[in-house]
């Protein structure tokens, strides 16, 4: 709690089944991850990474449609359109092995910010504010104790933080294999 995290959260049932509808194997643990990601970011700030030309009024009405409980499969379906899962790029995965009451495996993945021109807002049930800043600014906020951080999610913002652009850092990201 208070802590500035990146969208994320668990795998719900419905991300296997949308992960095997984009050709991922049946229980394939990334291409779970992979729908988690899209739709978890999708639930949380507004913004429809990975959903290529999707109209800002359509996503909102797809944010709300996921909030009340409309699965996502459920939606694709009814739209007849699919969602981009090769437009992540893997770089990160945190798997501690203390022991405590939960286990943690979070895979992390970048994707290039589609074009928009609207603010992202806040989902009141999942976090209380949010920004955009570059991996190098959000560090700079950290260290003027401006903001609060996690220990992975400052190793993850300074991976980040070595490249300027999305480009360079989906090449670099591909240099080192995440063990996914």
């Amino acid at each position: 709690a208070g802590a500035v995290v990146v969208p994320g959260g668990r795998v719900d049932p419905d991300d296997h089944l949308v992960a095997e509808r984009h050709g991922f194997a049946a229980g394939d643990p990334d291409g779970a991850a992979r729908v988690a990601a899209l739709r978890e970011t999708l639930e949380e700030t507004g913004l429809a990474v990975g959903w290529p030309g999707l109209a800002v009024r359509d996503a909102a009405d797809i944010r709300q449609a996921l909030l009340g409980g409309t699965l996502l499969s459920d939606i694709l379906a009814a739209r007849s359109e699919r969602i981009g899962l090769d437009s992540l790029v893997p770089f990160a995965r945190w798997c501690p092995n203390f022991k405590e009451a939960r286990t943690f495996d979070t895979r992390f993945y970048a994707v290039a910010a589609p074009p928009h021109d609207h603010e992202l807002t806040v989902e009141e049930a999942e976090h209380s504010h949010i920004f955009w800043a570059s991996a190098r600014d959000t560090l700079a906020l950290a260290d003027r104790g401006e903001i609060a951080i996690i220990f992975p999610t400052r190793r993850n913002l300074e991976k980040l933080a070595q490249q300027d652009d999305f480009t360079r850092f989906s090449s670099h990201a591909a240099s080192f294999p995440v063990d996914l």
